[in-house]
This record gives C-alpha cells, structure tokens and sequence, in this order.
C-alpha cells in the first residue's frame, strides 16, 4: 500500500511549478488525473526532440500521472468536472490569477459542490501590487532574493541552474496539500492552499536576508568582498556561512574541473599539510579561523595550486581521506551517467510507449513501507474511457457523441 493510497488528485496544472507538485503527489501514491484542455498542456509540444512525441520536458513532469482531456468551457464539460470535483480529493492549478473564478468555479462554489476538497493554487505573487504580473522562473528568481545575491561581485545578477521558482513552489506546494489532508482527518474539511512563487523564492533565500540584517552591524567578514554597501552583495562561490568554501580548479581545466572545498578549523593543519605548506599550521597569521578570515582568497589560491596539478576525482580522494568537506562539481552529463544515482533510483531510465526509453530525475523521498516505481507519463487523453465511462458512470454512446462534440 502506497502511503497516499485511496486519495484522488484532479490535476489542473501545467509547465513545471504545478506539475512538479503533482508528480511527487503521484509518486506517493495518490491517484493523479491531468486534466487537459483537449489541446494538451503546452510542454507537449516545447523543445522537442522528436518530432510528433511528447517532449521531454513534459514527460519529466508528469511520470505515474492518468490524462483526461475536457473542455471546460463548454456546459457538458462544466457538468464532467462538477462529477470529478465530487470524487475528489485535491484539486491543484497553477493558472493566472481568478482562472478558475472565471470558469464559474469559485473557492466558495467548490466548497459547496464537495466540503471536504483541498483545493491547491500555485501563483506567481501574493495579494498585493504584484498580484497579476505574469510570473516565470526566472522572475520568481529576480523578485525573491534570488539574482541580486548569485553570481560575482563585478557581474550582472544570475539566475540559478536550480528551477527553485517552478519546481521550488512546487515543493512547497506538495507540504501544504499534505497539511491539509492531515487536518481534514481531525475537522472533516478540506481548506485552500496558495503558494507564491516569489514567496517560495525568499523562503530559499532566508539566508541573504539573514545577512542584510547583519549589514547593520558592519561589514560581512565571511564573505570575501572588500567593500559592502547596504545591500547583500553578489559573492562569487563564497557560503556566507559559518564555515569558509570555494570552487577551486582542477585538472585538465575543462568547465567543470572543479572541486567545492570548505575549511572547518579543524581541517586548516591536515590542508596545510596536504598542500605543502605545513609550516601554515604553527603561524599565527594562518593558524586560526579568524586569522585567515580577511585572506580568504588567499588561503583558497594556494590550495588551488596544489587542486590544479589532480583531476577533481583525486582530489576527491585526498581531501576525503582526511575528512574535509569538498565535493567535485558535477556536469550534468556525469549526473546522468551517475551509478550511484542510479542505484538510489534518483536518475531512472523509463519506457515510454511513443518515443522509447527515456531518463528523468527519481522521487527524492524515499519511504521505507512506500517505494516508488517510476512509471511513464501518460499520452493526451489515454484514460479518458477509464475516467469518464468506468469510473464516472457515462453511457458509451454519450461518451461517444461528447467525443465528437469537442467536449471531450
């Protein structure tokens, strides 16, 4: 038994930030049905690769998920989905703000048609002056504390790699719907759910604002900047943490020959060693934590000296056999040729009934009594006869004649 089994999610989201939380939903057991508009969600047919087949970007998105295609703008199809909020469980959309609304299907009009829904929307922004600006990742990213804290001091803000506004809200998402679910075992009700993308973003981003209320008390001597303002600054591959990290090269130089390294104080003696400076232990110019504070980049160059001459993986090695925090920067095609990923089910290769086998990012929770097997994303309107006829009661030749109608 999966550990969200007999809980039906009716899936209204498309892109990435909805169908993120949907698919972790449906990895945990629920019973997700994509509801489509009979065109398909967008992602189908963006950057394909293939011509004709559903893109990666959606089959990534939407693996052990059912498809039903509806349109809801006609009244038999406002009459379908009425019958498949009342089976329900969850309902999750990620559209502009008051889509639904205008559909004719309040919060309040939804409640009425079944108390017990947990109805769950991811937008771009709160109530507020932001409410309807139109919301991508990348925005999400420039209006949560993102941008103006990634990158170098003397470059333009960065976007992350990280999808921390699609993906990110999505998670979130995926909490409060469980919450609720938990507390309609106590009250009986189900209850709305909102999540901010921009809000999801400065929730991964407390750190920075940490650091601007630390500003008032001076300069960030974590941080390897020379000067401050009154802002967080851009500091390069800097933690800002407590304890001091940097991306050092490696061997042969290519884009990802680097190494993550970080100096707790007690790893500073077995470095100095390591790189042939031993004498850096003793001297009280380097010795102490806060002795190297204001020569970080210094202390980061001359390990760079030693990491340059190894490849990452020796490095590796080295700096692992005397319990220093490092890690080696991993491009993505080593991710996806990963065996220990692989074997924690973290990078999956999935059959896919049109374009073949296919491999996508693993459930990064892992449940001892609920294990997860990744199963192919569903075709447009595959369970569309299992849905509306089998599940729902509708006469075949209605479903027929809907068919044929375009309401289906």
């Amino acid at each position: 038994m999966s550990a969200l089994d007999g809980i039906r999610v009716l899936d209204m989201t498309h892109v990435q930030s909805g169908p993120s939380a949907t698919q972790i939903l449906a990895w945990l057991g629920a019973d997700v049905v994509k509801l489509e508009a009979p065109t398909g969600d967008i992602t189908r047919q963006q950057l394909r690769d293939i011509p004709d087949v559903d893109s990666l970007y959606f089959t990534m998105l939407n693996c052990n998920k059912r498809s039903i295609t509806l349109n809801m703008k006609s009244e038999e199809g406002k009459k379908l989905f009425i019958e498949m909020v009342q089976k329900s469980d969850v309902l999750v959309e990620n559209f502009g703000p008051g889509a639904v609304d205008r559909m004719g299907f309040t919060w309040d009009r939804l409640q009425e048609i079944n108390p017990r829904l947990v109805y769950a929307s991811i937008k771009g922004f709160g109530e507020g002056p932001y409410t309807h600006y139109k919301a991508y990742e990348v925005v999400a990213q420039a209006m949560g504390g993102s941008m103006a804290t990634t990158g170098f001091e003397d470059g333009p803000p960065l976007a992350t790699g990280a999808q921390i506004g699609d993906s990110g809200t999505g998670m979130h998402a995926v909490a409060g719907i469980l919450a609720a679910l938990v507390q309609r075992n106590t009250t009986g009700r189900g209850q709305r759910v909102t999540v901010a993308m921009q809000h999801a973003v400065l929730n991964l981003c407390r750190v920075k604002l940490r650091d601007q209320q630390r500003l008032e008390h001076g300069p960030l001597n974590e941080y390897p900047n020379e000067s401050f303002t009154d802002e967080v600054p851009r500091s390069g591959n800097a933690s800002g943490g407590g304890q001091p990290g940097w991306a050092v090269k490696c061997s042969p130089g290519g884009p990802n020959d680097y190494i993550y390294v970080i100096v707790q104080p007690p790893g500073w003696a077995p470095i100095a060693n390591l790189i042939g400076r031993p004498e850096l232990a003793e001297d009280s110019e380097w010795a102490t934590p806060a002795a190297r504070l204001n020569k970080l980049d210094k202390m980061f160059q001359l390990i760079e000296e030693w990491s340059s001459r190894l490849s990452k993986w020796d490095a590796l090695a080295e700096l692992n056999a005397l319990n220093v925090p490092c890690g080696p920067i991993l491009s993505t095609k080593e991710i996806i040729e990963d065996a220990s990923l692989a074997d924690n089910n973290m990078v999956v290769t999935v059959d896919h009934p049109e374009r073949g086998a296919f491999k996508t990012v693993g459930c990064p929770i892992k449940l001892s009594d609920s294990p997860v097997k990744v199963e192919t994303s569903p075709l447009l309107g595959e369970h569309n006869e299992d849905v509306y006829v089998r599940e729902l009661g509708l006469a075949p030749e209605r479903f027929a004649e809907l068919k044929t109608q375009g309401v289906i």
